[in-house]
């Protein structure tokens, strides 16, 4: 295998055909990585789940490699476009990490998410250039969002915070505190409402505690 990624090849066709054609390919690769997952998986099982021949996935996609990245990381951006779709001018901090919150946890959540984070990690040993790309495009990427919020709240003076981007990481972290962890290694089973609503109120207290009003009033008054 080779530990390089290859950008998939594109042919020179009707835009609107090579999209439907690549989006074909990409569901059914879907199918046959999430029930082989990466090293199972071989190129004749995704074209003949796709519904195409080996030779027209190899004019879309130049390896199973390839493919995959297309597979994961844009899947991840496109997540990460909708899940922090965040009102940087939204003075109410509670409400809007308290709905964001529970989205994150929500979508983390999802057995199709779960399954693609253990294929990326079961890969990365042999393509680090894949754990690379899925960060960026996932975790990376959300955390800049919400660093941005944080950065207009903070020059509020509604949050007292040295450095955003940590502030982001812990919050999001404090969310699927006890959660990801036991998901990851298939321990019980997704988190249902009432667990969602506790995380976010449990992260939301220690995030207020540690950069809440009271802090940035001790921050002014120090």
């Amino acid at each position: 295998m080779s530990s390089s990624i290859v950008a998939p090849e594109r042919p020179v066709a009707d835009e609107g055909v090579d999209s439907a054609k690549r989006r074909q390919i990409l569901e059914g690769a879907q199918q046959v990585f999430l029930a082989e997952g990466f090293d199972g998986a071989s190129m004749g099982e995704i074209a003949k789940a796709a519904g195409v021949s080996k030779g027209t996935l190899y004019v879309y996609f130049a390896s199973k490699e390839a493919l995959f990245a297309a597979l994961t990381i844009e899947k991840k951006q496109s997540l990460a476009e909708v899940l922090f779709q965040i009102d940087a001018d939204n003075p109410d901090v509670r409400s809007v990490l308290a709905s964001l919150g529970s989205s994150f946890l929500s979508h983390i959540g999802d057995p199709e998410h779960i399954s693609s984070v253990r294929m990326v990690i079961g890969a990365a040993n042999k393509l680090p250039e894949l754990g690379r790309m899925f960060y960026e495009a996932g975790p990376c990427r959300g955390i800049e969002r919400l660093k941005a919020y944080l950065d207009r709240q903070v020059a509020a003076k509604r949050l007292a915070i040295e450095d955003t981007s940590v502030a982001a990481q812990h919050f999001l972290d404090l969310c699927q505190s006890g959660v990801m962890r036991r998901l990851l290694f298939a321990v019980g089973s997704r988190p249902d409402e009432q667990e969602i609503r506790k995380n976010v109120e449990n992260a939301l207290r220690v995030f207020f505690a540690a950069y809440g009003p009271k802090a940035a009033d001790q921050k002014e008054r120090g």
